[in-house]
């Protein structure tokens, strides 16, 4: 009888662990990485989780100004070489 509730104790225990296994790429762990530091999860300390870290806070809110800059300016560039060519192929089709 204790061999069977020994051999039914692994076998859950085997189960379970297997269950819990995450399997992720090295690409997903690294875009997560990515997504962390933009987001300032990399501020957050034992003393201040699960907030920023008062010490990073000003760090943080230059960060996020410039990558909201750097957004804003990349967007504004891609609408300016939308518009030429869409208007290039609004004329060239008026003129056939």
């Amino acid at each position: 009888m204790k061999t069977l509730s020994v051999a039914v104790l692994f076998l859950a225990t085997i189960a379970s662990a297997h269950a819990f296994a995450q399997t992720k790429t090295r690409a997903q762990v690294y875009q997560e990485l990515i997504q962390a530091q933009q987001d300032g999860r990399d501020f957050v300390t034992d003393t201040s989780y699960p907030d920023v870290n008062p010490i990073f806070a000003h760090q943080l809110e230059q960060q996020q100004k410039a990558r909201l800059a750097h957004n804003q300016t990349a967007n504004a560039n891609a609408v300016a070489s939308a518009v030429p060519s869409a208007a290039a192929s609004n004329s060239s089709s008026a003129t056939n």
